[in-house]
């Protein structure tokens, strides 16, 4: 009984969408990321932060094209086994 509620909750968290959010600079967030990075937040990141210098990543805000923060699924099922305690979101960086 145990494993087959595992095997559903790990299944439902695959299967389940993830959120993005995409905030476009001088583009689309087309081709690969020149920086990705996992980001750490607890109790659903109520009241935290997170800063990335994405002008520094790409060498001159000239050069960013896109910046991008996603849920993951496997960011998703962090969130399910740890009742929302831990909650990692993915962020992304492309640059021209």
């Amino acid at each position: 009984m145990k494993k087959s509620l595992a095997l559903a909750v790990i299944t439902a968290t695959l299967l389940s969408a993830c959120a993005t959010q995409q905030f476009s600079v001088s583009g689309n967030a087309g081709g690969s990321a020149k920086m990705e990075d996992s980001q750490t937040f607890f109790l659903s990141g109520i009241g935290q932060t997170n800063t990335v210098d994405a002008a520094k990543v790409c060498g001159g805000a000239a050069k960013v094209r896109a910046i991008e923060v996603q849920a993951a699924p496997l960011d998703n099922l962090f969130s399910i086994i740890t009742f929302g305690i831990y909650t990692p979101r993915t962020a992304k960086v492309y640059c021209n």
